[in-house]
């Protein structure tokens, strides 16, 4: 036993030194004397306890320090916090101690890091996006907190094979859904990929043993492809006397897996399953010369395929990531993709946020990070969905491909690929975003809804009498976005409720009913209805009118008496009509796609969705579309999988969902006659006109007017009010 515990202790001592000598940042004897005493302090915390696969539990704060000292580059700080970080959780050590022992910021690190450790351990996705909402949440303390973290991950994903299979099927699933879009949007790209591959090994295993055996077997022919490039331009680079390297990037067995599936092609056809990168030493005010001089050297050689060149070194990449990409047909007539980085910028795509501030100089803004923290602090802020639908928007702009536009003064915005006029318009400035009135593009005028190029110039159009509607959550795709219309609509449905109440109350008391508590408790039975707000915006709106009113009236009072000994009778709801003659089920319908279209469809036995649930559609091979849940056990492995098979899809409230009406009128044609009807139209809440036409003849005009309408309800009131303008005498819908 004394000779095992001597060869542990050499190991681990062993290991501290290659700690010591693999760190990306140059240790002062201060920072060394910190990591030692860090190091002694895990040693003696966690001296009793082992890992699942029998060694000593610190060998994994070390290897959790190595990552972060070595592949993402962090200072002493963090790399004693990375020592640390189970210490406080697993032995008899507090916040206090450490703080005493080794200052504020460790303490406050490895506080971070145990809050998140806490977090439910459920396998349930809905759960996994809380507590990825709550892990982005402490990126307010210090961003070195979720680097840890995934180093912590990286680690533990390293060492799976010695934990169950089911909770290798756990870990793995909750690595994919959040950490490995976490490690892609910080910037960490190797471990990115290393976290996919490994969480890919432990849900689709025979899947990656295939392609991880492929990869192996062509692994020769690839590095004798690197070699007769490299022989073809290795004698002109040296010519203009350049210090560089060319080296061979494979393709992740993640990805290639994707690509795979959505193309549907064997591994063979996957034609881009490695890279070459040519890496240059430049200095930096030549880097970008010699970026392009390389590019002129590989293109004399190799033909190019213009549509294929990607310059992220005049515009980076939102998270900092600089390149030249190019696509050129190599030897053997095959394409290949050439990337050109300087050492600094194939430094930053390596280890992203720590070289990112090892390159700073000065005042220059650290885009990588400090713009993306800005960005999510909006998010975080103006969320109210739930915690699914945050994730996958989030996850949507972190793997979206970029497009870069202009603005009027020349200025670059760079937005997910897909983005609109209206996303444009927000990512400028909220307030510009919520008067949007239109938009033009290279000088002329375009739907909000119209998705940009890289390239293009936008111009914004805004009015003061402009406001959000619910289709423009159609229109945007960017988080931001999003957030920021739905916030707006919740404001406009506050304000509507509040005069629902107000109209409400004096309804029922013409009917000889107080409005008070008890009664809102009946209506809300009555109609089916979840809180007050969803009660006072239907009056507000129209939905429940008057008649409805009387007949609630007539059921309260012939009922009330009676209430409690129903409730005993019987479970059912306290009024024996309400079933029948209730104004509206809430989320009665199921809508698909950005146009909200009524499709065929069937419920999945796996998850058995009700009105109501947030859920997805899956187009299946033979059973039509299938509705799953989106904390269904199966829901990441198909939306991973299968991507190119899901279709949006909401539960929505048939009775007060926006739907477009016609109208036709026609009448005398009097001087302003189509001013005084839209006027007429806009004084009517909740109605936008979507199109608008005019014809006169001897005078008399006809019209035909579009508009979209929360009900019917309102639709008749804005039928009475164009009957009451003068000059029209007839108004009908098509």
């Amino acid at each position: 036993m004394i000779v095992g515990a001597e060869i542990e202790n050499k190991e681990i001592a062993k290991q501290y030194k290659e700690l010591l000598q693999i760190s990306y940042q140059t240790l002062t004897e201060k920072d060394k004397k910190l990591i030692r005493s860090a190091f002694n302090t895990a040693v003696h915390a966690h001296r009793n306890q082992r890992r699942k696969s029998g060694e000593p539990y610190i060998y994994h704060p070390i290897s959790v320090a190595k990552i972060v000292a070595q592949e993402i580059g962090l200072d002493a700080t963090s790399i004693a916090a990375a020592l640390l970080h189970d210490v406080v959780e697993d032995t008899e050590y507090d916040f206090v101690d450490l703080e005493k022992l080794f200052g504020k910021d460790v303490s406050r690190i490895v506080e971070g890091l145990t809050k998140i450790s806490k977090l439910s351990k459920e396998s349930n996705v809905s759960l996994q996006a809380e507590n990825f909402k709550k892990l982005l949440l402490t990126l307010n303390d210090d961003i070195r907190v979720i680097i840890i973290k995934i180093a912590d991950r990286l680690h533990n994903m390293q060492t799976l094979e010695f934990m169950p299979e089911d909770k290798q099927l756990k870990i793995a699933s909750e690595t994919l859904y959040i950490y490995a879009p976490l490690s892609h949007r910080i910037g960490l790209y190797n471990i990115k990929t290393e976290l996919e591959d490994l969480s890919f090994k432990y849900t689709h295993f025979e899947r990656y043993d295939f392609i991880k055996n492929k990869i192996e077997d062509s692994f020769e022919a690839q590095e004798q492809y690197i070699k007769s490039f490299s022989d073809i331009v290795k004698f002109t680079l040296a010519e203009e006397g350049l210090d560089y390297q060319i080296k061979g990037r494979s393709k992740s067995i993640f990805s290639i897996n994707r690509k795979m599936n959505v193309q549907n092609i064997p591994f063979e056809n996957v034609f881009d399953k490695f890279a070459i990168r040519i890496i240059y030493d430049a200095t930096e005010k030549n880097e970008k010369f010699l970026a392009w001089k390389i590019y002129s050297i590989v293109t004399d050689h190799f033909t190019p395929n213009p549509t294929r060149l990607r310059d992220w070194i005049t515009a980076s990449k939102s998270n900092g990531y600089e390149a030249l990409h190019i696509t050129v047909m190599g030897p053997k007539n095959k394409w290949v993709e050439v990337q050109i980085r300087s050492q600094r910028m194939h430094e930053i795509a390596e280890k992203g946020y720590a070289a990112h501030h090892k390159y700073k100089n000065g005042n220059q803004k650290d885009i990588g990070i400090e713009s993306w923290l800005d960005k999510l602090q909006e998010v975080l802020e103006n969320n109210t969905g739930d915690a699914v639908d945050f994730v996958e928007n989030f996850k949507l702009n972190l793997y979206a491909k970029e497009i870069f536009v202009f603005t009027p003064t020349g200025e670059i915005k760079s937005l997910p690929k897909g983005a609109t006029a209206l996303d444009f318009a927000f990512s400028i400035h909220t307030e510009i975003g919520m008067k949007t009135r239109g938009a033009r593009v290279n000088g002329k005028l375009v739907p909000l809804s119209r998705a940009l190029k890289s390239g293009e110039h936008v111009e914004v159009i805004t009015s003061e009498n402009i406001k959000p509607t619910a289709n423009w959550l159609d229109f945007v795709k960017t988080s931001r976005a999003k957030a920021k219309i739905k916030s707006s609509l919740n404001e406009a449905k506050k304000r509507i409720a509040e005069d629902g109440r107000e109209t409400l109350r004096r309804k029922l008391k013409q009917l000889k009913i107080t409005l008070n508590d008890k009664t809102t408790t009946h209506m809300l039975r009555y109609f089916s209805l979840d809180t007050s707000q969803d009660l006072f915006y239907r009056v507000g709106l129209g939905t429940i009118n008057n008649k409805q009113l009387k007949k609630f009236s007539s059921d309260f009072n012939s009922t009330f008496l009676n209430f409690f000994k129903k409730r005993i009778r019987k479970q059912n709801p306290v009024f024996t009509n309400s079933n029948k003659d209730k104004i509206t089920q809430r989320f009665d319908t199921l809508v698909f796609g950005k146009e909200n279209q009524q499709l065929k469809h069937t419920m999945s036995p796996c998850c058995n969705a009700i009105p109501g649930d947030p859920v997805f559609g899956f187009v299946s091979v033979k059973e039509g579309i299938k509705i799953h849940t989106n904390d269904c056990p199966n829901a990441l492995s198909l939306q991973s999988n299968y991507s190119y098979r899901i279709i949006k899809a909401k539960w929505v409230d048939s009775s007060s969902d926006e739907f477009t009406a016609t109208i036709k009128l026609s009448g005398i044609d009097n001087m302003g006659i189509v001013r005084e009807v839209t006027q007429s139209i806009s004084n009517i809440m909740n109605v936008n006109i979507n199109k608008l036409s005019f014809d006169s003849e001897d005078g008399v005009f006809t019209g035909l007017i579009s508009v979209s309408v929360k009900n019917k309800t309102i639709l008749n009131k804005l039928v009475d009010n164009l009957l009451k303008v003068k000059g029209v005498d007839k108004v009908q819908r098509e």
